[in-house]
């Protein structure tokens, strides 16, 4: 059957993280339809179009999925779940949010945070914080899927030729309104879709110094900002920095960790980053185990000189 990738759009345009989802959807079934719900959101919709691979894109514009609120999305794909053997999302906050809902109505397992399709049933997902990988099979009708987008690459945003087909929209909840959002406004690249990532640990012992330090730095190297979770916990970093299992996975082409021992926690956000380079000056830190270079070093001195010889 055909495959369903539910896209993650700003309803302008498509973001990152569908792309690598379609990756997986094509591994799954050579037929993969986009469903776009939102609201005004022809532009991505147009955009989603063009992803190359894509046969069809299914366009469900209505007021109430504006903000994308998980009930009413889910209640759209469950309006066309029959129709397809395979429901992809994201695992992105949004894709965590919509999928066990689908799944709970469609009366199946949900298959979470996938990094490989072996076969159209089969798929594998780390466990125990990526020391472990598992083999899942699902005897489902239909497979309920997120995906983590590090585990594939992003498929073509161009090149596609995909016929856009507008839905009747299911309609919004009356049991859910959306309130309002806090979006933070940043210059740099968004964390999980940077091709550079330079993150900061406990080791830096306050904001400010995290600041002085690391901020450099990255904007030397056009550079997202990252921090473990003790830099975060401790106050150094805000929250939308974090990087690892309980924050964020990336895997960008260079991740550069100043002054983090490498916790099992955070190496399970990081290790498939392409290069990795550690910098830290305690020579047993587990960091150094997955760094392609490593740095023993003082970060508050060889981080001012990699800026300098920049």
């Amino acid at each position: 059957m055909t495959a369903l990738v539910i896209a993650e759009h700003d309803n302008n345009s498509i973001k990152g993280a569908t792309l690598n989802t379609v990756t997986a959807a094509l591994q799954c079934d050579k037929d993969v339809h986009v469903l776009v719900a939102g609201s005004n959101a022809g532009a991505a919709a147009a955009e989603a179009a063009k992803i190359a691979g894509v046969a069809k894109v299914l366009h469900a514009d209505d007021a109430g999925m504006a903000h994308g609120l998980a009930e009413n999305v889910a209640a759209q794909v469950l309006a066309i779940a029959k129709d397809y053997g395979h429901i992809l999302f994201p695992a992105t906050a949004s894709g965590k949010n919509i999928a066990p809902r689908v799944a709970a109505k469609l009366d199946v397992g949900q298959v979470s945070d996938i990094t490989k399709v072996e076969s159209p049933d089969t798929f594998e997902r780390p466990i125990y914080a990526g020391n472990a990988i598992a083999t899942v099979q699902s005897l489902d009708p239909v497979k309920v899927v997120t995906v983590r987008t590090t585990g594939f690459d992003a498929a073509a945003a161009d090149g596609g030729s995909a016929a856009v087909e507008t839905l009747t929209a299911a309609g919004a909840s009356d049991k859910v309104s959306f309130v309002g959002s806090e979006i933070a406004k940043n210059d740099r690249p968004e964390l999980t879709a940077a091709k550079i990532v330079v993150s900061g640990g406990r080791a830096l012992a306050s904001a400010e110094k995290f600041t002085e330090v690391m901020t450099p730095l990255a904007d030397k190297l056009g550079a997202a900002l990252g921090a473990s979770r003790a830099a975060v916990d401790a106050g150094y970093a805000p929250n939308d920095w974090q990087v690892g299992q309980t924050g964020k996975i990336v895997a960008p082409q260079l991740y550069i960790a100043c002054g983090i021992s490498g916790a099992i926690q955070h190496l399970a956000g990081m290790k498939d980053s392409k290069v990795i380079v550690a910098i830290n000056k305690d020579p047993e830190a587990p960091i150094f185990s997955v760094a392609d270079y490593g740095l023993e070093a003082d970060l508050f001195v060889a981080v001012p000189e990699m800026v300098a010889a920049l």
